[in-house]
């Protein structure tokens, strides 16, 4: 079980050091007020003249001389090495919703990890916001007001089943997994509704969507999958 660093009843972002776009972080904060730094996210919240509420990783790409702006009690250094900043931050926040900026583009092992810590703390609802797309981890079931001809790509990182409606290509009847059928490049033929039968999909639906998402995830329709075990 993971301490709480930072607990809201409302959405937080959270700041990565990686690709960011000039208003992503402008728009992330007017959605979700309380602003979380990644380690050196919090050089890109600073640069942009935001103090972060607070700052969670091992500390080792924030240089001093930027540490030193930031209040002693907003830094909350973790120092084991077999995470990421941003599997740190994400299971020591407690929240309905996490919109993250920063973690997408740039290195592609760091894009792995960070889908690989959404689905491993599946129980922390994570949307990233990318430069042409809205990526998150599937919950039990999305509704989602999508127009036809919309992309919208399902990556399996483990063995899953799904079903679909408004979707041109179902889901139903398929077996998903990392090394056999995925689901990217399907499209939306209007309203798209998936229900999954376990956690493990990445949903990519394109950047316009984004409101409508975080609506679903703080809807009471939307479901949470439990935290995991061990």
């Amino acid at each position: 079980m993971n301490t709480a660093i930072v607990e809201k009843s409302e959405p937080v972002t959270l700041v990565g050091g990686g690709d960011i776009g000039p208003e992503d972080l402008e728009l992330a904060l007017e959605r979700a007020r309380t602003l979380v730094a990644a380690d050196s996210g919090a050089l890109v919240a600073l640069a942009q003249g935001r103090m972060p509420d607070a700052v969670i990783g091992d500390m080792d790409s924030l240089p001093a001389l930027h540490r030193v702006r930031i209040p002693d009690e907003r830094l909350h250094s973790i120092s084991e090495q077999d995470s990421t900043d941003f599997d740190k931050a994400l299971r020591h926040i407690s929240a309905p919703l996490v919109l993250g900026v920063g973690f997408l583009g740039a290195r592609v092992d760091h894009q792995l990890a960070t889908f690989n810590a959404m689905v491993r703390h599946a129980d922390r609802p994570c949307v990233l916001l990318g430069a042409s797309e809205a990526v998150f981890h599937l919950p039990p079931r999305l509704e989602l007001d999508l127009v036809p001809g919309d992309v919208v790509s399902l990556f399996p990182l483990v063995p899953v089943t799904a079903r679909s409606e408004g979707l041109f290509w179902p889901l139903d009847g398929f077996v998903m997994a990392p090394d056999g059928q995925i689901g990217t490049s399907n499209r939306a033929t209007g309203p798209v509704q998936i229900e999954s039968d376990g956690p493990g999909l990445l949903a990519i639906v394109p950047r316009g969507a984004l409101d409508g998402v975080i609506r679903w995830f703080l809807s009471p329709r939307c479901g949470r999958w439990p935290a995991r075990g061990g």
